[in-house]
């Protein structure tokens, strides 16, 4: 059974991340919509609501991810990003807007969170000309 995430525990995630998208590294400033919680290991893989399980995700970025934790990258099964363990500039690095990678993880998280779609690309490079985006 799903129980529901209190506002406290809430607060204190997006306190923890500086109110940063976990796996984009967008501001939460910048995107019309609220941020949602995600379960980094979903609830229906065995994840909880535990703080360390939880991270902050744009809408964009948690739309996609989904329930997925791993995809099939070059016939391997390869995890996605996971904010707890890895370090976003191991894996990930912005040139001209565009997040490119540096790992396999990355590679493989590229490919499920969508990162580069071109209004993304777009708005990151907006936002990192009045230094609002800057991932590192």
């Amino acid at each position: 059974m799903r129980f529901p995430v209190s506002d406290k525990i809430r607060k204190t995630v997006e306190h923890r991340v500086n109110h940063r998208c976990e796996y984009c590294q967008i501001h939460s400033n910048d995107m019309f919509l609220s941020f949602e919680l995600d379960h980094i290991i979903p609830i229906k893989h065995g994840g909880s609501n535990d703080f360390e399980n939880l991270a902050l995700a744009c809408p964009h970025c948690n739309q996609h991810k989904g329930s997925d934790f791993a995809t099939i990258f070059k016939n391997q099964i390869i995890r996605l990003f996971n904010p707890r363990v890895d370090k976003w500039p191991d894996h990930f690095e912005v040139f001209n807007g565009e997040i490119n990678s540096k790992s396999k993880v990355g590679e493989a998280s590229i490919k499920i969170f969508h990162f580069n779609e071109p209004d993304l690309i777009i708005l990151r490079q907006l936002l990192s000309k009045n230094w609002s985006y800057d991932p590192s």
